[in-house]
């Protein structure tokens, strides 16, 4: 094992490729599409995982994120503070939110396969792990089956538990964590250890607390303290 992603994690060793990347962003881009079309008023009105935002306004941002996303809005964003760059998301989404939900969800199909640039190396895994973490925000408070593809989950992983995580995880939330996914058995980080679903931990990365419980370990009070704070 050479690269770094295989000395922190057993099991599961087979690497996703960026084209792979980019087709599975695709894929769930297209799923979520599929998902809007089918909900009614109600579920497109419910509370998504995403604070403020319903499902609705997360499919918004999702498009939002694509049409809006060229080079130069990015760069801003990233020098901007987390609450500018939260204020930013958060305008972008709630003026695209108003629209019907079909043309939503026909925009997102639309742009499925859009690989915008993006100033950082790690782009299809940044890319992969919004994708994935937002169905997550859509599905879990729906009810629905949340069970993305563990491979894919894992590379959203390395990402997420890497060097340059930020927006999507703030500096510090999972230092001295050790975050072992029981499905995959693969595991990144080093320190007190938090054990569930790969999807799971990804959902905590990035802030959710909707799957705190289904998770066990040393390290939980940590985590549930940082994420909460």
């Amino acid at each position: 094992m050479t690269s770094g992603a295989s000395r922190r994690c057993t099991g599961y060793p087979r690497r996703v490729d960026r084209d792979q990347i980019y087709a599975a962003i695709a894929q769930e881009r297209r799923r979520i599409a599929d998902l809007i079309d089918s909900l009614d008023e109600a579920q497109l009105a419910t509370e998504s995982l995403c604070a403020g935002w319903d499902v609705k306004t997360v499919a918004a941002h999702l498009v939002s994120a694509l049409a809006d996303g060229t080079v130069k809005p990015i760069l801003f964003r990233l020098s901007r503070p987390r609450s500018s760059l939260d204020r930013v998301n958060d305008e972008w989404a709630r003026r695209r939110a108003p629209m019907p939900a079909a043309e939503i969800a026909a925009s997102l199909r639309d742009l499925a396969d859009h690989q915008y640039l993006y100033p950082l190396p790690q782009a299809a895994s940044a890319r992969l792990a919004e994708v994935l973490s937002h169905s997550g925000d859509i599905r879990i408070p729906l009810g629905l089956p949340f069970e993305p593809d563990p491979q894919l989950t894992a590379t959203a992983l390395d990402f997420l538990t890497g060097p340059v995580s930020l927006p999507f995880v703030p500096w510090g939330r999972l230092r001295g964590l050790r975050l072992h996914a029981t499905d995959i058995d693969r595991a990144w980080g080093k320190g007190q250890e938090i054990r569930g679903k790969a999807a799971e931990l990804m959902m905590v990365a990035v802030g959710r607390t909707a799957t705190l419980d289904a998770l066990d370990g040393a390290g939980l009070p940590l985590l549930r303290q940082r994420i909460l704070s």
